[in-house]
């Protein structure tokens, strides 16, 4: 491109969306959240101990849970700097490289397939073939996604400053738009409350590891993240120590058909 402040369209600026990560992988894994452990087991259906893939697993943050709560879990994962951050937190559990849409494993190797703020990074139509094709009969696809309570109004404006400073289009996913492929029955949505404990710097890390701040150049990204602590340190609820920043996490599951 001519101009290097310039951001690329469509598909080429998603595919660049999600690659971005790799290089801040360490970050990635102190400063994200985790995911509450009532949307993890609804997630799962009713299998009970099974045995899953964690799709586009990145640093473990949901492995975390699906081990809390008494999963035996396989990992795939795309980067390998990721994969690295991954194996240096959880070196118990295998983790392969691979991606949705060419996964690693076996026919009907695994009873659920969960993917934790990665679905909208796939290309379903190539993903979902792949990942009937390695559940049991009878197996769940989930997917879990972490978002900004914005019915909070703070938080609302939080999204307000982050926008208005970011050259940064508009989201890469829709979750209300989302569709199950041929092979699964219809989708389930259910949102589950969420918190993570933050301060108004550690809050601005964490923004700082999505990819619409890692994607920008060096001078965007400062500018962004200025304004979000400027407007954090600025906030009654947020100016002082601690505090809990509030999350809704969005899952969506569906049952393989017989």
């Amino acid at each position: 491109m001519d101009d290097p402040n310039q951001l690329p369209s469509g598909e080429e600026l998603k595919s660049l969306r999600a690659k971005s990560f790799g290089a801040t992988a360490a970050t990635y894994a102190e400063h994200r959240p985790d995911y509450p452990a009532a949307g993890i087991r609804w997630a799962l259906g009713d299998a009970e101990r099974p045995t899953v893939l964690d799709l586009g697993a990145g640093t473990g943050k949901l492995t975390e849970g699906l081990v809390a709560a008494g999963a035996s879990v396989i990992a795939v994962e795309p980067d390998a700097e990721m994969r690295a951050e991954f194996i240096h937190r959880h070196p118990e559990i295998p983790i392969h490289p691979g991606a949705a849409e060419s996964i690693p494993l076996a026919d009907g190797a695994v009873d659920v397939v969960v993917a934790g703020q990665a679905f909208h990074w796939f290309d379903t139509e190539r993903a979902y073939p792949e990942i009937a094709r390695v559940l049991r009969p009878g197996g769940v696809f989930a997917a879990l996604w972490n978002e900004d309570d914005t019915d909070v109004a703070w938080v609302a404006g939080l999204q307000r400053v982050a926008r208005d400073a970011s050259p940064m289009p508009g989201g890469v996913r829709n979750i209300e738009t989302i569709h199950s492929g041929p092979q699964f029955t219809a989708l389930e949505l259910e949102r589950f409350p969420h918190t993570h404990r933050r301060t108004a710097e550690s809050l601005t890390t964490t923004i700082g590891t999505h990819s619409h701040t890692l994607v920008v150049t060096p001078e965007q990204r400062a500018r962004v993240l200025a304004a979000i602590v400027e407007y954090l340190r600025a906030t009654p609820e947020t100016a002082a120590g601690e505090f809990d920043f509030p999350i809704r996490t969005t899952v969506i599951r569906a049952r393989l058909r017989g």
